[in-house]
């Protein structure tokens, strides 16, 4: 073989190798989760770079995925339940295992066709939840595919919607607070019903015609410290992003960002629950509004 032939073999193989770097960038739900719920329920589509969880009044469906994650950010591209979703939920959230896990969640609250989905925030420590906040979105999310977020360091919980943050959830063990840092947690999404509180508290009930109601998935990223068998983190990406979740916090464009948020879509906020709390506050309420 001639020195410019082999030359054109090597680029040949440099760029085969580049663009196979290139594609494993990107999550795979075939790959990287598993299906726990509903198995007919579930699509996967596109070579698993798609999915689909349905319910109707058979059952619901649900996912998890086979790695643990120990801090990162967590990007899913979600299409909500379109039309009258009332009655159903849709979850997203990072959760470890047992009485005493630690969980990050969003909900979406189906709703009557027209009205409003609401999106559902909790932080759960040792076990106990009872952080709620809720908001409306500024879009329709049953119309096009919306990116939700979630970074997690050893210093906050940030929420995003499109890359907004709507919610912050700051370590501040300082005060007392406990805060999830030392339990790996999996992603896990399902479809399901719960007419009993989902929709106005229950009064309005999921309309089985209506069905199969459908949620849609896309562009999973896990740019994330992935958590083995041997108690060790190992940093994986399925994105070509670098680490930059490692000691991100709210800067000045973030903090406009979810004040404009909070001012604007929050509908409920634990923090300024005086009903709740008669005995007083939780101590992170008292610290920053941005909770």
């Amino acid at each position: 073989m001639s020195s410019s032939s082999l030359q054109v073999v090597m680029l040949l193989l440099a760029l085969f190798s580049l663009s196979a770097l290139v594609a494993a960038s990107a999550g795979n739900f075939g790959q990287d989760f598993d299906i726990t719920w509903g198995n007919d329920h579930v699509k996967m589509l596109d070579g698993g770079r798609f999915l689909t969880l349905s319910l109707d009044n058979t059952s619901g469906s649900a996912f998890q995925s086979k790695n643990e994650y120990l801090f990162g950010r967590i990007d899913m591209q979600i299409k909500l339940v379109s039309g009258n979703s009332a009655g159903t939920v849709t979850t997203y959230y990072l959760s470890s295992q047992g009485p005493n896990h630690d969980e990050i969640d969003f909900e979406f609250l189906g709703n009557l066709s027209g009205d409003p989905y609401i999106v559902h925030t909790n932080v759960f420590t040792h076990g106990e939840g009872n952080r709620e906040q809720q908001f409306y979105l500024w879009f329709d999310p049953t119309k096009a595919f919306h990116t939700y977020s979630f970074i997690w360091n050893s210093q906050v919980i940030m929420f995003l919607v499109d890359n907004i943050p709507i919610r912050v959830f700051n370590n501040l063990k300082s005060l007392g607070v406990p805060f999830p840092n030392s339990q790996p947690m999996r992603i896990y999404s399902s479809l399901w019903n719960a007419d009993d509180w989902a929709t106005r508290g229950g009064l309005v009930k999921t309309d089985w015609t209506k069905a199969p109601f459908i949620a849609s998935y896309r562009n999973f990223e896990a740019n994330a410290c992935v958590w083995s068998s041997g108690s060790s983190c190992v940093y994986n990406s399925n994105s070509l992003q670098t680490n930059t979740w490692q000691d991100q916090a709210l800067d000045a464009t973030g903090r406009r960002r979810i004040r404009w948020v909070q001012k604007k879509y929050m509908i409920y906020n634990y923090c300024t629950d005086l009903k709740r709390f008669p005995q007083g506050l939780p101590p992170e309420c008292k610290r920053s509004k941005l909770r």
